[in-house]
């Protein structure tokens, strides 16, 4: 991928996994908060979380958040029935991507994560 803006940083990072914990829009939020607070990033704005509920696939209910940060924002992606996440944290500030990984992997409690910076 050609970088389009090399005077502009950006640090992306896709994390992926099938998780143990029980999700709900409360864990979405301390998920939040934890990955915010160790990679020290800041958040201007309280989370925003969706669940369709009943309106799509039964296959891919679950939940869709983001929440915005000084730096650009988090986007979490659950589905709730298989239990698969998929996070997309996008920063213009710099931050530890194995940190990321491992606070991901520990608060959701997924035994195989797999991960992508673009």
């Amino acid at each position: 991928m050609k970088d389009l803006a090399p005077n502009i940083f950006r640090q992306r990072l896709l994390v992926e996994g099938f998780f143990k914990k029980e999700v709900d829009e409360t864990v979405i939020e301390g998920y939040f908060k934890q990955i915010t607070s160790t990679l020290n990033l800041r958040m201007y704005g309280e989370p925003i979380i969706f669940s369709p509920g009943s309106l799509g696939k039964q296959d891919n209910q679950g939940y869709d958040a983001f929440v915005p940060l000084i730096d650009s924002g988090i986007s979490l992606y659950i589905w709730s029935n298989p239990k698969f996440l998929s996070a997309v944290i996008y920063t213009c500030k710099g931050f530890d991507e194995l940190e990321a990984i491992d606070v991901t992997r520990r608060f959701f409690e997924i035994d195989e994560i797999e991960y992508q910076s673009f």
